[in-house]
């Protein structure tokens, strides 16, 4: 078991040191390079990914070309496509890293054990799910209702510390603007702030 994931579980999910001892066996790591795939589409998820240091990307590229990022995930987060993992069909998403990135891969099995052996890991599993669709749905209300400002307020709320780590024209696809909206949105909330 890693320290990080063994700390995050401890602490979100009440799993004690014997419990996560019993299911070490099922954990996989491994390192992604800058712009190394995890998952490309038309392939079967295995795995939920734990990023333990650097950041995956996932998105889709529509009939056009063009990138559309569903979400990232930086340190300490979860990624995978549910969608392909739990129903075993072939995924319409990539994820790659943004970073040279590590990760604890976890499967199904993973979670089963932990969730039969602890009742608590098992509530907080719940919750996550719970929140993660929270999280989609608020993420599909702005995207069809917001403004370009209110979106990327919500990005800087969501990932704070994603700003000088990516780059523009990644934010501007995540929010389903041009990197030239995004400059746009950018200058009038600096000048509102002055």
């Amino acid at each position: 078991m890693t320290q990080k994931l063994n700390t995050y579980l401890k602490e979100n999910a009440g799993v004690t040191d014997q419990q996560l001892e019993e299911i070490s066996d099922k954990l996989q790591f491994r390192t992604f390079q800058k712009g190394e795939f995890a998952l490309r589409e038309g392939q079967v998820c295995h795995h939920i990914f734990y990023v333990e240091e650097g950041l995956l990307r996932q998105y889709s590229i529509d009939h056009l070309g063009k990138e559309h990022i569903i979400q990232f995930a930086n340190e300490r987060w979860f990624i995978s496509d549910r969608s392909s993992l739990f129903f075993n069909q072939p995924s319409d998403f990539f994820i790659d890293a943004v970073e040279d990135t590590k990760v604890v891969m976890l499967d199904t099995d993973f979670f089963s054990a932990l969730s039969d052996i602890s009742p608590q890991f098992r509530r907080y599993n719940e919750y996550i799910l719970q929140n993660h669709i929270r999280q989609l749905q608020n993420r599909v209300h702005l995207l069809i209702s917001a403004s370009a400002e209110a979106r990327y307020l919500d990005f800087i709320r969501l990932y704070p510390d994603l700003i000088q780590r990516v780059p523009q024209w990644m934010i501007a696809s995540y929010l389903g603007i041009t990197p030239e909206s995004l400059s746009r949105v950018r200058k009038e909330l600096t000048k509102n702030k002055e």
